[in-house]
């Protein structure tokens, strides 16, 4: 029977159990689409999971082996079908593949100042620490990286078994290991250790990410209360913020400024407050702050939420952006 003319049915399990109406994992819908189109004769019709660039390569941050700009997007250097998750930084961008290996390819040195060596790629190359043109492993290896996320010249990146590793530039406290502004050129724990960690976001010279059981740490650079701990105090080890709680589910560093999510669908946001309004809060007062606060739109329905440098941007449960 043609594929198009088969009768919508539940899905059914190897064993021809019917599942009924009931959530199934994406690789099992993808799986059960490719062998109907394979039992059917219809092949090339599953979309694979490439990776594209565009915008400004001269530093290699399209991995595409070039150092030009391209208006258009381009596959990588290494091409293949199996990447899974990808962040991108201040020129440069690191990707993880659905084999759990950690890749980077891009800038590896401060922009404005080439001579100072940053790390954000993790391929300790303490030599020349040259910028890569084509996606290379970072120097821990491994497969079983779960996600990854680029700040301007920091990298942090969680794996399966949950521990929290980073590495990069370290000034302002960045990296949350407790020390100096020496940066790291190979992935290390933050001070806090653990491996507890849920999800993690870069912001431009500060961190935030979520642990397993919803509590929320933050560390690095804080001029602007973007630390959300009630201080403009930087910060070289991981803190909560001052609003505290055990129900976060959703964060994003930004330039200067944070936002979260609560498992309650709420949305807060601090930080740096200009009369641009990246905070959303409708306040003639633009100074900065150093807690969490609701957005002007309030509500209980906030879905996910990204950080720009200077603006902010949400999605709501019904999808309404």
């Amino acid at each position: 029977m043609p594929f198009l003319d088969r009768p919508i049915t539940n899905f059914r399990d190897s064993d021809d159990v019917d599942l009924g109406k009931k959530l199934v994992t994406k690789d099992y819908l993808l799986s059960v689409y490719e062998t109907i189109l394979e039992s059917s004769g219809a092949t090339g019709l599953v979309v694979t999971p490439e990776l594209w660039g565009w915008g400004r390569g001269n530093d290699g941050a399209l991995g595409n082996n070039a150092l030009a700009v391209r208006p258009t997007p381009v596959t990588t250097f290494s091409g293949g079908t199996n990447w899974k998750q990808v962040s991108a930084g201040y020129n440069y961008t690191a990707v993880i593949k659905t084999d759990g290996t950690l890749w980077t390819f891009g800038q590896n040195r401060l922009f404005f100042n080439p001579s100072i060596l940053t790390g954000n790629l993790g391929v300790n190359d303490g030599g020349d620490g040259s910028n890569r043109q084509t996606p290379v492993t970072t120097f821990a290896g491994g497969t079983n990286w779960k996600q990854v996320a680029c700040g301007s010249h920091h990298t942090a990146a969680i794996k399966t078994d949950a521990s929290l590793w980073i590495w990069g530039t370290n000034v302002y406290g960045t990296l949350g290991i407790n020390d100096g502004n020496v940066p790291r050129l190979t992935p290390v724990t933050t001070f806090a250790g653990g491996t507890n960690w849920k999800s993690v976001s870069c912001g431009q010279y500060h961190t935030a990410a979520i642990k397993t059981d919803g509590t929320l740490w933050v560390w690095g650079y804080n001029d602007f209360g973007q630390l959300g701990d009630f201080s403009t105090t930087n910060r070289s080890t991981p803190v909560t913020t001052f609003a505290g709680g055990t129900n976060w589910k959703q964060v994003s560093a930004g330039g200067d400024n944070t936002a979260a999510i609560k498992t309650d669908g709420t949305l807060w946001i601090w930080g740096n407050n200009t009369s641009l309004g990246q905070l959303g809060i409708n306040d003639t007062n633009t100074a900065p702050r150093s807690t969490p606060v609701t957005t002007f739109a309030g509500g209980t329905n906030w879905k996910s939420v990204a950080c720009g440098v200077i603006h902010t941007i949400a999605i709501q449960s019904n999808d309404y952006i």
